[in-house]
């Protein structure tokens, strides 16, 4: 962000074409004249490199006056800093990373993949709140505690692949993990939102346990279903032809999802393609708005010397270039 101090002084810039305009006059009309007796000798002599010089000469002390105008000015480069006076909504994210989610019901690729895009798209809609990560399959990790740091968690996302978890879906041990990371938040809103395509069946927590956990705390769930109607296409491994394709049952346990849900003031989405599961993630950020006072600082840096030692230094120049070749007899 740049600006001046006394912009007025920049009115003196309207003088340049005024000068120029007056220098080719003064150089089409001749500014002096030497009588010579006669003047058959200089018949073809063509004028020296000093001459044609002079415009160059003219042209650096046009620019030692701009940049000294603008010197003048006080050019000032701001820096914009910003303080955050209350709290935004804290947000965990806990994505499920079970074999199921490498169905590939989700055009252009499969479901885990189009979910972690739509995660990142979240993510870098925010910019007060702070967000955090959970992954699980067979069991749950926190691959990031709540930040503001946006690039990083972002990176996360983008490293998580499936298979590295052992197999299984904890959902019940997924929310505990995330209440863990918002239990000692200060936040006006707190929410997890659960990304799952499947059934409980694995994890010493329970679903419901977590859920009324998360509602004493005050803590909300949006649990989202994600995975096509009827059946879909399933990578299998087969020992005698490698990977191939079967269609199988899309399972999604979408009574206890709404439920768990519904005890903590959430809300059950269900996503079957990619549209929908953007849309939903556009729903929950409008509907966990929180108010943010910010207030906002600019610091100005003076940047007057740029200008001014450049054009102190033409205008040296050119006043000793008046000296020496380019000097005029009178």
């Amino acid at each position: 962000m740049l600006q001046f101090a006394h912009p007025w002084f920049l009115l003196f810039l309207l003088l340049i074409p005024l000068l120029v305009w007056r220098h080719l006059q003064r150089m089409k009309e001749g500014e002096g004249s030497l009588r010579f007796a006669s003047t058959i000798l200089l018949e073809g002599a063509r004028p020296p490199w000093t001459v044609r010089a002079l415009h160059v000469l003219f042209g650096l002390r046009l620019l030692a006056l701009s940049l000294g105008v603008i010197a003048f000015a006080r050019p000032q480069q701001g820096v914009e800093e910003e303080e955050i006076l209350t709290e935004g909504v804290d947000i965990i994210v806990a994505l499920d990373a079970s074999g199921s989610m490498a169905a590939e019901d989700f055009a252009p690729r499969n479901r885990f993949t189009v979910a972690k895009n739509v995660v990142s798209q979240f993510i870098g809609g925010l910019r007060h709140d702070r967000v955090g990560l959970v992954v699980f399959a067979g069991k749950a990790f926190t691959r990031c505690p709540l930040t503001l740091d946006y690039g990083a968690l972002l990176n996360v996302v983008d490293s998580i692949q499936l298979g590295t978890i052992e197999d299984g879906t904890a959902i019940g041990n997924a929310l505990a993990s995330c209440l863990n990371r918002l239990r000692d938040s200060k936040a006006r809103s707190r929410l997890v939102i659960l990304v799952t395509d499947g059934v409980n069946n694995r994890g010493e927590v329970q679903p419901f346990d977590a859920a009324k956990i998360a509602q004493s705390l005050g803590i909300k769930i949006y649990s989202v279903g994600v995975g096509s109607r009827g059946t879909a296409r399933f990578p299998v491994k087969d020992p005698n032809y490698g990977q191939v394709y079967v269609n199988l049952p899309v399972e999604i346990d979408e009574e206890s999802l709404s439920k768990i849900a519904e005890i903590t003031g959430g809300t059950y989405y269900r996503a079957t393609d990619r549209p929908s599961l953007e849309k939903i993630f556009s729903e929950i950020g409008r509907l966990e708005k929180t108010k943010i006072e910010v207030k906002t600082y600019t610091h100005y840096n003076e940047r007057f010397a740029e200008f001014l030692f450049p054009g102190f230094g033409l205008a040296l120049i050119g006043t000793l270039a008046g000296f020496t070749r380019f000097r005029k007899i009178p």
